[in-house]
């Protein structure tokens, strides 16, 4: 009468009982399912490649299940290593989520920070930032990461980032905003431009000049372009795409290839040391950007991050910019 469930396996009740596996065995596992390399999952999780087979294979054996196929040539993953993966994922995640959590109840600005800042905030403000750590929080090791803005945002939804320093809005679900200072946007152009040194550029004048902007992927190119656009620049204007950072923007504007559009912290260390440039200020209101800081919505150290806002506001004051006010609890 058994034989219409064909899919059904009976429990085998002669079977040893199971051990439960470790965290290193799951780590383990989970490189080699991710990167199907020994060598290079090995490299990954900073373990030597004998000890990661051992751990895979102890692994194995407390589960009493094969998890990986080994050939001569490569790694494959066994039917139920592929089932088990996802499982493994799961479970690593949680316990780096209740790290997280002990860690922030522990004691807040302890541990590492991990923060993730664009191209063009990091060079301009680290030092401000740095120094706040250094000065105030002397138990805290801060990590950055520059990157723009997509891989900062991917980092921080998947926990390889804890806080991001960058231009916004994001209108981005799952993630709040610290605001911390406005800063308007300067003209640069050659010495000799007509429009240098005034302080009451009209917006208008963006219509027809040639600009110079950063590659795809910056969120400044992408701020300019929207001011441009305000300012009735037509799609046919001519606009040069050719800097991966606003030093090398800056020396192409000095060669005489056009102007470019700088936030205000930049300007003092792309400009001073070259005299082949001028600058210009918009009348007001000037086209302005915001920055602010970045974490993950309901983070743990939710509140020691706005404490950090708090202080960082405080510390940016002596710099050109409008620091905004703390945003209410």
């Amino acid at each position: 009468m058994g034989q219409g469930k064909q899919g059904i396996r009976p429990k085998q009740s002669g079977r040893p009982a199971t051990r439960q596996p470790s965290l290193a065995q799951l780590r383990a596992f989970a490189a080699v399912a991710e990167h199907l390399h020994f060598r290079d999952a090995a490299a990954a999780i900073g373990m030597s490649q004998p000890a990661l087979s051992g751990a895979v294979s102890t692994l194995e054996e407390a589960l009493g299940v094969q998890l990986i196929e080994r050939t001569t040539r490569k790694v494959l993953l066994s039917p139920a290593g592929e089932r088990l993966a996802g499982r493994t994922a799961v479970v690593l995640e949680a316990v780096a989520a209740l790290m997280e959590e002990a860690e922030a109840a522990r004691a807040p600005f302890t541990g590492v920070l991990r923060l993730g800042v664009i191209p063009t905030v990091a060079p301009y403000l680290l030092p401000t930032v740095l120094r706040l750590v250094q000065d105030h929080y002397p138990d805290l090791d801060l990590q950055v990461h520059e990157e723009q803005t997509s891989s900062l945002l991917e980092g921080l939804a998947a926990g390889r980032l804890d806080l991001l320093l960058l231009a916004v809005p994001l209108g981005v679900p799952g993630v709040s905003e610290i605001p911390l200072f406005d800063e308007d946007f300067v003209l640069v152009m050659e010495q000799d431009h007509w429009l240098g040194g005034r302080a009451d550029i009209p917006r208008e004048a963006l219509r027809e000049l040639p600009l110079l902007l950063l590659d795809e992927g910056h969120c400044l190119r992408d701020q300019a372009l929207d001011i441009c656009r305000e300012a009735g620049r037509t799609e046919g204007a001519p606009v040069t795409t050719t800097a991966a950072g606003l030093s090398t923007l800056v020396q192409l504007v000095a060669g005489g290839l056009g102007v470019t559009l700088l936030p205000r912290t930049a300007l003092t260390v792309e400009t001073a040391r070259n005299d082949a440039l001028a600058t210009g200020y918009f009348a007001h209101p000037a086209p302005t950007r915001r920055v602010a800081l970045a974490m993950r919505a309901g983070s743990a150290r939710g509140g020691e991050f706005e404490e950090f806002g708090a202080a960082l506001r405080g510390a940016m004051k002596p710099l050109p910019v409008r620091v905004v006010d703390a945003p209410p609890a």
